[in-house]
């Protein structure tokens, strides 16, 4: 497990899955406004949802987010588009709806950065967003992510175009916040 200052990062428990599907993926909203694909009913325990783990699957790493005190399932955490010729990564997030706005955000993009930083050898990552996500926006700035652009009307989100906004950070300029495990 990788661990963050009170989350920490695990594989994916079988058991993670239905409450996942029913906190994240089952939300209408909270799914149109993570995922670049339209939302859809999926039959409870159907592999389809994205939220079974492929082991073989290299340039896309999920992991199940927990709370280091208690152990509990508290959402997902993924690096995904990963590149290995040119040593980058996107890394993207939900929390489950119980554990936002309490700060958890920072510590996950921190753990993800650890991750693909230290453990991956990666020279950048990438946050894309919508512009109206203050939360990830200011988890990601809180890491030392600089915002690169903003591609106007660029995602189709329930019914309309938002615009999305692209952070970077370069290994170099990455600070590590406090101690982290592994």
């Amino acid at each position: 497990m990788l661990k963050g200052e009170k989350v920490g990062l695990r594989a994916r428990h079988e058991d993670d899955i239905p409450v996942l599907q029913a906190e994240l993926y089952d939300d209408v909203v909270s799914h149109s406004r993570a995922q670049a694909k339209p939302w859809r009913p999926f039959t409870p325990g159907s592999k389809a949802t994205g939220l079974f783990v492929d082991d073989t699957e290299q340039g896309h790493i999920p992991f199940s987010v927990v709370e280091l005190e208690s152990g509990a399932l508290m959402g997902s955490a993924v690096l995904w588009g990963i590149d290995t010729h040119s040593r980058s990564a996107h890394i993207g997030m939900g929390l489950r709806p119980s554990y936002r706005g309490r700060g958890h955000s920072t510590d996950v993009v921190a753990t993800l950065c650890h991750y693909g930083f230290v453990v991956r050898g990666l020279h950048r990552l990438q946050v894309d967003t919508l512009a109206d996500n203050a939360a990830m926006l200011r988890a990601a700035e809180r890491n030392g992510f600089v915002r690169e652009g903003v591609l106007r009307s660029s995602a189709w989100v329930l019914g309309e175009f938002l615009d999305e906004v692209l952070l970077g950070l370069l290994a170099e300029e990455w600070q590590p916040r406090g101690s982290r495990g592994l």
